[in-house]
Parts: structure tokens; sequence; C-alpha cells
């Protein structure tokens, strides 16, 4: 007998195929609230008693959260990994459960029927959950204010506050802003600086509640508003220092040109708009995290990532006279700041 010569492993494919374990123990942990009972060291009979699940299962099931470190497991008590107290105990200020639970909610439809799509098509496959009600809304919402504050706003505020003309801006547009905890936090880090949320009217609705909950009517002496509108279709306002699109773009994607005319008409003489979007590279197959995030929509025919480099090409042909580009490392992968100057 002859075995074959080998020289490489097959690690990563096996590893590829174990992979969706870790997603359903995350997300069953989720459900479970099982993030909340580790904050200090517990045993498997303990979380099973509180929980009311099968004592011996609730153990190999605590075993499987220690196997990729989500959970620490010493003397045979468990208790949460840093990232875990950080990011999924639910009365934690950085809570990413309802995040990372919708985010899971939009693709598994998509990755059920993959071979299918693959197949026939995106017209096969039944239209997934959408947000039109007002809890539903309500829900996503939450989950995005949750990603907001957990990370991506205080790396926002960090970047754009580094912009030399950053002490002089005066009003800021928080275009499809959602619920609008960016807007909020670059204001609250500028002594003067007012802002606006403009998003859909289901959304802004919501963003006039966490602006509430927030305090920044009353703490911040009335600086944020909230406009409901179109920005793809409706005025946006006018006479802004800074507009800011962080990963708001997408519905006007097809019509990218006129809309940053917009936006470039809306900005003060020597105003800032500032874009935070992916920019896939490669043949728009990198970076991996926003090449396979978008892909559940392209496969249902919603190709709506940015190459990069698009949006600053865009914004040359809008009349910005300074552009710079540059990547920033986001929780959620790379993602392209492209910064343009109004002459």
């Amino acid at each position: 007998m002859k075995l074959p010569q080998v020289g490489l492993s097959f690690i990563e494919l096996y590893t590829l195929v174990i992979a969706p374990i870790k997603t359903r123990l995350l997300l069953a942990s989720i459900e479970l609230k099982v993030f909340d009972l580790l904050s200090e060291p517990r045993s498997a009979e303990y979380v099973a008693d509180i929980l009311g699940t099968h004592p011996e299962n609730t153990r190999i099931f605590l075993d499987g959260l220690a196997s990729f470190d989500l959970v620490e497991k010493r003397g045979g008590l468990y208790q949460n990994s840093m990232i875990a107290e950080t990011f999924l105990v639910g009365n934690s200020p950085t809570f990413l459960g309802d995040f990372l639970t919708e985010q899971w909610r939009y693709a598994e439809p998509v990755l059920e029927d993959l071979l299918g799509l693959v197949i026939k098509g995106p017209q096969e496959l039944k239209a997934g959950p959408e947000r039109e009600s007002e809890d539903e809304t309500a829900r996503w919402a939450a989950a995005v204010a949750s990603y907001e504050r957990s990370g991506i706003a205080q790396m926002v505020v960090g970047a754009i506050g580094d912009l030399p003309e950053f002490p002089s801006f005066r009003k800021m547009l928080d275009l499809g802003g959602g619920p609008g905890l960016i807007g909020m936090a670059l204001v609250a880090a500028h002594p003067a600086m007012r802002g606006v949320v403009f998003d859909l009217p289901p959304v802004a609705k919501a963003a006039e509640k966490f602006i509430q909950d927030y305090g920044m009517e009353d703490r911040m002496e009335d600086r944020m508003e909230v406009v409901a509108g179109d920005f793809c279709t409706d005025p946006i306002g006018e006479n802004y220092d800074l507009i800011l699109a962080s990963a708001s773009l997408y519905s006007c994607k097809q019509d990218l040109d006129s809309v940053i005319e917009k936006i470039h008409d809306a900005l003060n003489p020597g105003g800032i708009f500032a874009s935070l979007h992916e920019g896939l590279t490669c043949e728009k197959t990198k970076p991996e995290a926003m090449a396979l995030g978008w892909l559940p929509a392209g496969l249902l025919g919603r190709s709506l990532a940015f190459e990069q480099g698009e949006i600053a090409a865009s914004m040359r042909r809008a009349g910005f006279g300074s552009i710079s580009s540059r990547t920033l490392d986001s929780p959620v992968g790379p993602l392209d700041l492209d910064v343009g100057r109004k002459l």
C-alpha cells in the first residue's frame, strides 16, 4: 500500500465545518441569558437549576463555550471571559446580544437555502422578516444603538475629532443616522456644535427616544434634533460644517452621484463630508469580514457593498476639492473613512 504524500494540512477546512457549532452555542447562550449567571464562578448544576435545563447537557453546553474561550472553567466552575463579561451580559452598557441576534436573524434564512439560491437565483427565497412595524423598528434601532456604543461611536469620534477643522464646526448632519448615537457622541465631544439626525420617519422616531434617554435635549441645551425624511429624494437642509454618512449610503447606491452632489450643496464653504463604509478590494473578495457580511444580501439580488475608492470617486465628481482616505480597524472589520472638503 502506497499512501499519498501530503504536504498540506486540512485543519482550516475542518475548522470551517465545526465553526457553525460556535455560532449556535453563542446564540443559544444569548437567548438563555447564560452569561448573566457567570459574572462569578458557578457550577453547571447551579446554572441548570436557575435555567431549568438538563444538568448533564448544561455541563456539556458550558464546556463547549469554554472550548473557544467565551467562558473559563477552573475547578469545575464556569465564569465569563473578559469578552463575554464586556459584551454578552445583559446589564452591561456594551451588551451586544441583541445586535448579534439581529444579524443572525437576517442571515439565517439565506444560509439555510444557500444551495437553492445558487442554483435557482434570489427569486426562489421567501422574503425574510421585514422591519415594518413600530416594534420591529424599535428593536432594530436598539440593536444598532448597542453596536454603536460598543466601540464604533468611540472610533468615529476619535477619527473626526482629529480633523484640524473639528474645533470650528458649528452644525453637523448625521445622515441616515439610525438611533443617532454617533451623532450624539460627536456633539458631546464638541463644546459648541449642534447636531441633526436625519432618517426615515419610523427610525427618526426611535432616534428621538434615544436623544431623550441620553438626556441630550436638556444636558446639551437642545443641541440635537431629529429630521424625518428620505435623504435619497428629500431635501436634507443646509449650512452644515460636517455631514457624516456612516453605513447609510446603501439605499442610494444606484444614484450615488446625485446624493453626494446634494451633500456637497448642503455644506458651507470649507465644510467636510465624511463617509464611513466598507471598501471591498481584490475584485470584491476582501476584506473577508466585509465580503462575507454582504454575501447574504448579494444572493438575494441586493449587491449594495461599496468597492474601495468608489465613494471617493463620487466625491470628486461632485466637486469636492480635497479628498483623503484611510482604513480604520473597526470591531466589524476594516472600514474606509473618506473625507471630502468643499472649496
